[in-house]
């Protein structure tokens, strides 16, 4: 508790201080696999909204500018070191080979643009630039599917917290209920997506 009530002042003092270019440091070590949760971060900046003091759009665009740059650090200690980063190194970055594992499976059967479903998805987003270096996901895919999604996780976060206002704090318990919809929502894709993937080989086989 103490470490997160530190985590929370230090995160405080540095975005007030530094304005936006705060929230660019903090969103970058947030994807770093650094433990300093982006609701801290975000949840300042929302409050920092409320108050009139900064624009929502410029904090979740700076907030996933700073989660691309945290995230491309990661991505190219994986796509320079390969597995064996994983094998000597995962357990700094909170990355087992069995998650690794899980995470290779979903790209392999469902390809890169869950890069984007990664970023909303607490946990997960903080570790999954890793193991896409080590796949050797196209840059270009990576680049642009962290940054829309880290800059729709920003602006939610950040929105949430401009309405609680004072109770910023509270942020997380709508996060959660955010992740069951969320999931909802990923399931809902993944049966589309299948029942298009379907229908596009039956119109195939009907052609040939």
């Amino acid at each position: 508790m103490s470490i997160l009530t530190s985590a929370i002042t230090w995160v405080t003092q540095l975005i007030i201080n530094s304005s936006y270019v705060g929230i660019f440091i903090g969103m970058t070590i947030e994807s770093s696999s650094i433990p300093l949760p982006s609701e801290i971060i975000m949840g300042i900046s929302g409050y920092l909204v409320y108050q009139g003091k900064m624009n929502l759009i410029l904090v979740a665009l700076v907030g996933a500018l700073g989660n691309l740059a945290g995230s491309t650090i990661m991505y190219l200690i994986g796509l320079k070191g390969g597995r064996p980063v994983i094998n000597k190194y995962g357990k700094y970055f909170h990355i087992s080979e069995e998650k690794f594992n899980k995470v290779e499976g979903w790209f392999r059967k469902w390809g890169d643009k869950l890069t984007f479903f990664a970023q909303l998805i607490p946990v997960v987003r903080t570790f999954v630039s890793l193991p896409l270096g080590i796949l050797k996901i196209s840059y270009a895919k990576f680049a642009f599917f962290t940054f829309t999604g880290a800059f729709v996780w920003c602006i939610i976060l950040a929105y949430i917290a401009s309405l609680l206002g004072s109770e910023w704090g509270k942020i997380s318990e709508y996060i959660h209920q955010f992740e069951g919809a969320l999931i909802i929502l990923l399931i809902a894709l993944v049966i589309v997506y299948v029942g298009w993937r379907i229908y596009k080989k039956s119109l195939n086989k009907r052609s040939s």
